[in-house]
């Protein structure tokens, strides 16, 4: 597989650009050195094929939710429920 990379710093065939190895290369824009400015490069280089993991039978069963409420069906929950903690408000000045 391979893709196209960008690149305004001279590289030859065969380097590596971004970690991936350079099979072509072309000038989008050459060199100035009157004006100072560097060459626009592009690059095609060889990336290796994505490992895809396969999915076990517990990622692929849906996952479960104990006692979640139905998203038209919301209410505030109590201090109780929520373990006691009460968060205090202080007024601004």
């Amino acid at each position: 597989m391979t893709k196209t990379v960008r690149s305004r710093f001279n590289h030859e065939v065969g380097e590596n650009v971004e970690g991936f190895k350079i099979l072509e290369k072309s000038i989008v824009a050459p060199p100035n050195l009157v004006e100072q400015r560097r060459g626009i490069y592009d690059y095609l280089v060889e990336v290796p094929p994505e490992i895809v993991k396969s999915r076990s039978s517990r990622e692929a069963a849906p996952a479960r939710r104990e006692a979640a409420p139905a998203r038209d069906s919301y209410t505030r929950s109590t201090p109780d429920e929520r373990g006691g903690r009460v968060i205090r408000r202080i007024p601004s000045r």
